[in-house]
């Protein structure tokens, strides 16, 4: 291809954007859905006026920052990580308020684009209106705050600069790998500068996802410490689903009776009624999935980054022998726990797993107990949720109407509070995709922007947004943005009146839940009528379940308020390490560091050695 054309950097940057495209299995997509944005003075006349002159590029003004990056995050989750946003701000304020939706993307490793404005490159104007001057450093401004929360940060100070950038920043985007927070920052004067752009950088490119598989000798030796196990258990994470990877671990668990625990992240890669799902693991898990990792000789990870909450602090697995196999696309999450890594695809390693056990199959005994661990906490589930508090109804309860009531192809969108520890071990997962949970960040605000993402990732499916009180106030703007564009959404507004999460975690350590209750009555009700939303409130369970057929059959935004009994909580089955005051005058905080420093002997380092002895080599002589 020859030939060349003269545009602004911003016109060359969205003509770049829109023409990516990206392919796995042979299927092919456009990799942005469009741009997402708020301008100002430092992006409206480049990126913005070049938005204008490509209206083929869909644009969506948003009404906060940080949403906006959330709601991108929200639709590339939803799009198993095949398609996101770009997002624009203005210099100053605009952009490091995405500074913290850009930490959770990369932190949950989820790709989003940012393209923030910036100062002068040419600082003919210094300072610039919002311009942070550095006291030892003329480069500094605002936007070097996202280089630790990206994976590619770039300043783009001449306009041949954004060739190289823009490929690298589609690299790391599309790379399951390294994927997460992408930062182009874009200085005023040079997005309207223009430069004539070789026409192969302007032209459609289509990046490959491609399913590496481990070598064969790591595979081999997994293999064979599968076999060895007495007690093996399979933790699902967030990779499972992202690699579409759901029906290669069925295979694998109903070939092998291997059971399977599921993270937040990936929760829903078995039906919540398969007899090898154990359902929640950790911190927010169930007593039978607790238990049987305990006593677990062998732990098969599968695309988990083994947060905290997923291994109780490093408490949850205690068998002394415990050995771990850690199948990862990332080999840094694959190394963790001292595990063998099993650095490929998730969906092409558990092909490969199934095939190298072919005949072998967990000890019967111990799949059995999986399968009884399974019908016993479905009925646990059933007595929480259909419990009959009154006058007001728990949490659980609220849960198990909304599971019941939105349909089998419906999707759960939730990140902070206490929403998080209930839903992890109550929500009946029966599809993929079903349960949307932003927790290696747990971002409060999240809820309804992220649901907006995911329903214009899916329109087909049911979108319900559980939140309480708390996260809801943090953020509720987007709602606005949901009615402007025509998604419809189901909001469930559970009001405990406060931060119900960190009351119980307070309360706990010997703190009385201080500064966690709210102070002031809020009508949250009126709160979300005044955002122009069908605004439906409930005072019962009764109430709720006529709501939600009625928010149902709505054709834009529903808000169900209920309020509940925060005093009502269900259990939890394992430890989280909060530290506690070493020192105190409180006799609550004395006992409950007493008993933290107990708790704190149970971690483990987990530092086995990863690999099997190799064979001593055969006896050389004459």
């Amino acid at each position: 291809m020859s030939g060349s054309e003269r545009l602004t950097v911003g016109q060359a940057l969205i003509r770049f954007l829109a023409a990516q495209r990206v392919e796995r299995d042979g299927v092919e997509r456009p990799f942005f859905a469009g741009c997402l944005g708020i301008f100002g003075h430092g992006n409206l006349a480049g990126v913005g006026q070049a938005l204008q002159e490509h209206p083929d590029f869909r644009f969506v003004p948003a009404r906060n920052e940080q949403a906006m990056v959330h709601l991108a995050a929200g639709y590339a989750k939803a799009s198993l990580r095949l398609s996101t946003w770009a997002c624009t701000a203005s210099v100053g304020p605009g952009s490091t308020n995405m500074l913290t939706a850009a930490a959770a993307a990369t932190i949950n490793r989820i790709p989003v684009l940012l393209l923030p404005g910036d100062v002068f490159a040419t600082r003919r104007v210094d300072p610039v209106l919002q311009q942070l001057e550095h006291p030892s450093a003329g480069d500094v401004s605002v936007n070097d705050a996202f280089r630790p929360v990206s994976r590619w940060f770039d300043r783009i100070v001449r306009p041949e600069q954004l060739v190289p950038s823009a490929l690298q920043a589609l690299r790391v985007l599309t790379d399951p790998a390294e994927t997460g927070t992408v930062t182009l920052a874009l200085p005023q004067d040079v997005q309207a500068e223009a430069w004539t752009w070789p026409a192969e950088f302007l032209a459609e490119r289509v990046w490959r996802v491609r399913r590496p598989r481990p070598d064969e000798e790591s595979l081999g030796e997994a293999a064979t410490l599968l076999r060895a196990a007495r007690r093996p258990l399979a933790v699902a994470g967030g990779g499972v689903l992202y690699s579409d990877a759901t029906e290669a671990l069925r295979a694998f668990a109903e070939a092998t009776g291997i059971p399977v625990a599921e993270t937040q992240a990936g929760k829903g890669a078995l039906p919540f009624d398969h007899p090898r799902a154990l359902g929640a693991v950790g911190a927010t898990g169930t007593p039978g999935a607790n238990e049987l990792a305990a006593e677990a000789d062998l732990v098969l990870g599968i695309g988990t980054r083994w947060g905290d909450f997923a291994t109780a602090s490093r408490t949850l697995f205690a068998h002394p022998g415990v050995r771990f196999v850690n199948v990862n696309v990332a080999a840094s999450d694959g190394h963790k726990l001292a595990g063998l890594p099993l650095v490929g695809d998730a969906r092409a390693t558990l092909e490969a797993l199934t095939e190298a056990l072919a005949g072998h199959a967990a000890v019967a005994s111990w799949t059995a107990r999986a399968a009884a661990h399974n019908e016993a906490w479905d009925l646990e589930v059933e007595r929480l949720v259909t419990a009959g508090h009154g006058p007001l109804p728990s949490q659980a309860e609220v849960i198990g109407v909304v599971n019941a009531g939105v349909g089998t192809h419906s999707v759960v969108v939730n990140a902070a509070g206490s929403l998080p520890g209930d839903l992890h071990k109550l929500w009946r997962t029966r599809e993929p995709g079903g349960y949307h949970l932003e927790y290696g960040y747990s971002c409060m605000g999240y809820e309804v922007p992220a649901g907006i993402g995911v329903k214009l990732a899916d329109p087909s499916r049911e979108v319900v947004v559980m939140v309480g009180d708390g996260s809801w106030l943090m953020m509720p703007s987007e709602l606005v943005t949901a009615l402007q564009e025509g998604v419809k959404l189901i909001v469930v507004l559970v009001d405990n009146r406060g931060y119900a999460s960190i009351g119980s975690l307070s309360r706990s350590l010997g703190s009385g839940g201080f500064g966690t209750q709210a102070t002031v009555t809020v009508d949250l009700a009126a709160n979300a009528a005044s955002l122009g939303a069908h605004v439906i409130p409930a005072r019962t369970v009764d109430d709720l379940r006529t709501a939600l057929g009625e928010a149902r059959s709505a054709d834009r935004a529903t808000v169900i308020t209920v309020e509940t009994d925060p005093s009502i909580g269900v259990p939890s089955h394992a430890w989280w390490d909060v530290p506690i005051a070493e020192v105190s005058s409180m006799p609550e905080v004395q006992a409950a560091r007493a008993a933290y420093s107990d708790a704190v002997t149970r971690i483990r380092p987990h530092l086995d050695p990863p690999r099997l002895p190799r064979p001593e080599p055969a006896p050389t002589g004459d």
